[in-house]
């Protein structure tokens, strides 16, 4: 993908200053005016598209949200409205505002260094959930930390691709000959060649892709699948040889065989999803009640009922049978209320994030920081795209949210460090501040 000497060494050039005589602000109102502009852009730094893109996200969040948590109004046990739950998806926005400023004006450098500290945290948490956390739908996905409760598996999906980024940008000059998975004889792990495989390549890189898919797999299968491919893919944007990705695929096949034939983790539920969605491609329909449909079935009616323009805001019909329609299903019913063609819209704005990861990936001159940003993308659309997949059932349900829009702290918080890590790094690129790092 590029050459191992040189890591996007050209940059785009950066225009010359205008002259004055060319339309530059004449007097003290176009002084102050071209001051207020050249503040702005100090501080919001990096790629201008993408801050348009978030907050085009974050409008359609507070839409989506407002209108999808009808049916959780006045409930008996809270009594709480949907201007409460508005309040309290606009202070979680405001507070997400806050972290993507702050990450955006970090070096790169910073993550780097706290990289393995973050991701022994997250991978700890992760794991404590199990023993203390919050369980919901026979899983156990929330901890507290100082009084607020998230999932560590949020954390764990960004700090995975902040620990394969540094490792694999550290191995640029020997990557192409390096070997990372160990042979599936485990009872050949003694030999000196398997030693120095785990040594160089399999403790520091194949062994956290395991871990993160481990420690996530109980409580959260379509997550662990997300962690694994996502993996994949950072491998592949540092070079790693295909054949190494092919073994570790491999792996994976007789990991799933082993969880499967033992009924480990939820196991159980991932079968029963998965033959739902095999009987609605395989099976005739027969008109059934609408609560004895499945919640996929229901996404469905509400994207027919959307059609082309929409029912109007405020006005799904599905809404009040759906059983997460704020978080798992949010982008059938944005399709209900406001049509497919602004639909087609949103999946554009995701798309848009990853082409514009592409373009600082592309000039950015250091390894790190270019994985990093690309990854982080990866992330975020890969994610869109499983729940939109799920929607319109061309997978089996997953769970997945909708980054930034669906109801959720933890998904939205880190979603938004993410996002301010991206806008961080084509702001050292702009500048030329990403320093000595790889």
């Amino acid at each position: 993908m590029y050459e191992e000497k040189e890591f996007h060494e050209t940059r785009a050039a950066v225009p010359d200053e205008p002259d004055a005589a060319e339309g530059a602000p004449q007097g003290a109102a176009g002084a102050a005016g071209s001051g207020v502009i050249d503040t702005a852009r100090r501080l919001l730094g990096g790629d201008r598209v993408l801050w348009v893109i978030i907050i085009s996200l974050m409008i359609i969040s507070v839409l989506v949200v407002y209108s999808s948590t009808a049916k959780m109004a006045y409930n008996a046990r809270s009594a709480s409205t949907t201007a409460e739950f508005l309040r309290s998806q606009l202070f979680l926005l405001a507070l997400c505002t806050i972290a993507i400023f702050v990450v955006h004006r970090i070096n790169s450098q910073t993550y780097r260094r706290f990289t393995n500290l973050l991701f022994g945290v997250s991978l700890l948490l992760t794991l404590v959930v199990y023993f203390t956390g919050q369980t919901t739908n026979s899983a156990a996905r929330w901890i507290s930390v100082l009084g607020f409760q998230f999932q560590p598996s949020e954390m764990l999906k960004l700090t995975i691709v902040m620990y394969l980024a540094n490792q694999l940008a550290k191995r640029q000059s020997t990557i192409r000959t390096l070997q990372i998975v160990p042979s599936l004889k485990f009872w050949t792990w003694m030999r000196p060649k398997q030693k120095r495989i785990w040594r160089e390549g399999g403790f520091p890189i194949f062994l956290p892709i395991v871990l993160s898919c481990v420690v996530i797999l109980p409580a959260h299968t379509s997550s662990a699948v997300l962690v694994f491919v996502l993996s994949l893919a950072m491998l592949y944007i540092g070079r790693v040889r295909w054949r190494e990705i092919f073994r570790i695929i491999s792996w994976a096949v007789v990991g799933l065989a082993f969880v499967a034939v033992l009924g480990l983790g939820r196991s159980h539920t991932a079968h029963g999803r998965i033959s739902t969605w095999i009987d609605l491609w395989t099976s005739s329909q027969t008109e059934k009640p609408i609560d004895e449909l499945s919640d996929t079935e229901r996404s469905m009616i509400a994207i027919y009922n959307g059609g082309i323009l929409g029912r109007g805001a405020g006005q799904s019909a599905v809404r009040v049978e759906m059983t997460h329609p704020e978080s798992d299903y949010a982008f059938a019913f944005f399709v209900e209320e406001y049509g497919i063609g602004i639909a087609m819209v949103l999946v554009a704005l995701y798309v848009w994030i990853f082409f514009r990861a592409i373009e600082i990936f592309e000039r950015c001159p250091k390894k790190f920081p270019a994985m990093l940003s690309l990854g982080i993308a990866l992330l975020i659309t890969g994610q869109a795209l499983l729940h939109i997949m799920v929607t319109v059932n061309i997978i089996p349900e997953t769970g997945q949210t909708l980054p930034m829009i669906s109801r959720g702290g933890s998904s939205l918080l880190f979603t938004s460090i993410g996002l301010g890590m991206i806008l961080s790094v084509s702001r050292q690129t702009e500048e030329g501040s990403h320093g000595d790092d790889n």
